[in-house]
């Protein structure tokens, strides 16, 4: 059994000016949905073997927003093949990742994650968590994916349940979209 948690970064600045997309920083509302969703973590009891990110800012902030309110450090293996990764590349990426870990944090980007969840999450009728998904893959959200697999390798479409599915909004409604 292998499972994938899969989180988006969580809301960054617009670009200043002179700002590479790379280098944007959270903004206060993604700094405070980062701590609520490691708080969810905890208090769910998700637990990481391994931990692979994407080195840009923006994800780099959001683990460590995640880390104090998970209370525990993560400690990532930076990976420059996540940053504005397809879905495609992130398949090859867990297909890669060590058969020693069996539970895995993967920390980047839309649309890749989103893709990736909807390749290797059947599509059912009867599941709602999917169609959220499909909805929209919002920042700081995370997706736990669950393999009745042995390896990594073994990981392909159709092959994955969607276990949950953490939106910030649904933690607490001020982290929802802005209206305005």
């Amino acid at each position: 059994m292998k499972t994938l948690t899969l989180l988006r970064h969580a809301k960054s600045g617009s670009g200043e000016q002179g700002l590479r997309d790379y280098d944007r920083p959270l903004n206060a509302k993604g700094r405070r949905a980062g701590q609520a969703v490691g708080q969810r973590m905890r208090g769910l009891g998700l637990e990481f073997d391994h931990v692979v990110a994407s080195p840009a800012i923006r994800v780099a902030e959001t683990l460590e927003e995640v880390a104090a309110g998970y209370g525990r450090t993560l400690a990532p293996e930076w990976d420059r093949r996540i940053y504005l990764a397809s879905a495609a590349t992130l398949l090859d990426l867990v297909g890669d990742l060590p058969d020693s870990a069996s539970s895995v944090l993967l920390a980047g980007h839309n649309p890749g994650l989103e893709d990736l969840v909807l390749h290797l999450v059947p599509d059912r009728s009867d599941d709602r968590l999917r169609e959220d998904v499909e909805e929209k893959f919002p920042t700081a959200s995370v997706a736990e994916l669950v393999f009745d697999l042995d390896s990594w390798g073994q990981v392909a479409r159709g092959t994955a349940r969607l276990a949950r599915f953490i939106r910030p909004r649904d933690l607490d409604p001020s982290l929802g979209p802005d209206l305005a």
